[in-house]
């Protein structure tokens, strides 16, 4: 144990521990390098399971030494794996999980990828089955390859029609520079239409082995049974779980020092409304100080008591929808805050954005608003982990990129050790950090040169 937590080495084979609510949480290494991380919890009636590799966006390549370009390969194959493998074909894999009342999808990250389902207790083994078929097998049929590109390209599309999810895309590049977090994570119309069979493959092989599987189980679960429908699964699916293996090492943990980010960024479009971002470089995951940044965002920007929520919608009525956030990596974060507004109001809600962190930087925060963080966020970790996803997906953050456990009660103790003057200190630090905004909407840049302290970075229009 560690300060409440549990530490998850490599080197450790088994590991047995009792959680907050009474859940059981056990973790095996196979001799072949897959880890399986389980948390039985007393009385739930279905499992969700999620098969992991710790390989996302950012570790995709420029063509090089032989090899071709990556770029896209991640969000590529996570949709590839669903179209059919050697025994089952992509209605098979549908029907499997439809029959049964089950849910099955996936998902690409920055630093992972993750195929998920969710099911009754009893159908937990053929979910096993599907997955572990999915992960070992898949075909990358040619002529599926060619109609996912164009079901790719309609993805990206949406999202480029979508002008919240272009200010999200331009806000990490703005902040994080030329860091591969930068890049958006379904790749670009460009790189889709340019990836090749032959690098998805290839990038299917160099990451999809033993070594690199984690599988994180949480419900209704018995951890002996999952491993042993696991591994009879996995050798079905060709694999030879005879060799012996060493789990691969996790990322660096270690800050990364980044480029400046581009102050400014407008992306001029002809909408009723402006979607504005602004924020700074934040913390990585396994920063000691991510307890207080729960508590500064939670009294910033988190909920309709929030200071954003106060200052900008309710005593001004300048935006509907105004929140902060703090997502963290394993060598980068980010520190941000969101409003959609109409683009005659964006200069100033951005400049009162800026301001009220400015505030709570110099004055901090109060006995009453740390009080009232601290219970909001006790009560919706308490709630988020009524729900087995939740529970799954906190299993496979622990194992892929903090290399510890830390159940409800934890988290809560470190939350409780915040203080204002850890607030406040925190605070002063992120707004010492270079400032990025990025609007996207019926505006200019002349709108927003008093809110960056740095001259303007660039201008698009599309």
């Amino acid at each position: 144990m560690n300060n409440g937590a549990v530490d998850l080495p490599l080197g450790v084979a088994e590991l047995t521990f009792q959680a907050a609510g009474d859940s059981l949480v056990r973790r095996t290494i196979l001799p072949s390098g897959v880890r399986v991380l389980s948390e039985r919890v007393p009385g739930s009636r279905s499992a969700t399971i999620g098969f992991w590799v710790a390989v996302g966006s950012r570790d995709e390549q420029p063509a090089g030494s032989g090899h071709p370009a990556s770029f896209g390969s991640t969000h590529f194959l996570e949709h590839l794996l669903f179209k059919g493998t050697r025994t089952r074909t992509a209605l098979d894999i549908a029907v499997s999980f439809d029959a049964v009342g089950g849910e099955h999808n996936a998902l690409t990250a920055k630093e992972y990828t993750c195929y998920y389902a969710k099911v009754q207790d009893r159908d937990l083994p053929m979910a096993v089955e599907v997955l572990a078929d999915m992960f070992t097998s898949s075909l990358l049929d040619p002529a599926e390859f060619e109609n996912e590109r164009g079901v790719i390209l309609e993805e990206l599309s949406m999202a480029g029609d979508d002008p919240a999810d272009v200010a999200n895309e331009r806000f990490f590049e703005a902040v994080l520079g030329g860091h591969p977090l930068g890049r958006p994570i379904g790749g670009s119309a460009e790189t889709i239409r340019a990836a090749a069979r032959d690098a998805v493959w290839e990038h299917y092989a160099a990451n999809y082995r033993p070594q690199d599987l984690v599988v994180t189980v949480a419900g209704a679960v018995d951890h002996d049974r999952v491993i042993e429908v696991l591994q009879a699964s996995l050798v079905a699916g060709g694999w030879d779980l005879g060799v012996a293996g060493t789990p691969v090492e996790r990322r660096s943990t270690a800050e990364t020092s980044l480029a400046p980010g581009a102050p400014l960024t407008v992306v001029e479009r002809p909408t009723e409304q402006v979607n504005l971002l602004m924020g700074v470089p934040g913390l990585v995951a396994t920063d000691p100080r991510r307890a207080t940044l729960s508590v500064l965002n939670a009294v910033f920007g988190s909920g309709m008591s929030s200071r954003l929520f106060q200052q900008v919608r309710e005593r001004r009525g300048l935006a509907y929808a105004v929140y902060s956030f703090a997502p963290g990596y394993s060598d980068a974060g980010l520190f941000g805050m969101y409003a959609g507004c109409a683009p005659a109001k964006a200069p100033t809600v951005a400049s009162l954005m800026r301001a009220e962190l400015e505030r709570v930087a110099e004055e901090g925060i109060t006995e009453l608003e740390l009080t009232r963080a601290t219970g909001q966020l006790a009560g919706a970790s308490a709630l988020a982990l009524e729900d087995s996803d939740t529970r799954m997906s906190r299993l496979g953050r622990a194992e892929l990129t903090l290399g510890e456990f830390t159940d409800l009660d934890e988290a809560l103790r470190r939350i409780g050790l915040v203080g204002i003057d850890d607030v406040r200190s925190l605070a002063a630090d992120l707004v010492s950090r270079p400032f990025s905004v990025v609007a996207v909407g019926a505006t200019d840049e002349q709108a927003f040169r008093g809110v960056t302290v740095d001259a303007v970075a660039s201008t698009d229009v599309a």
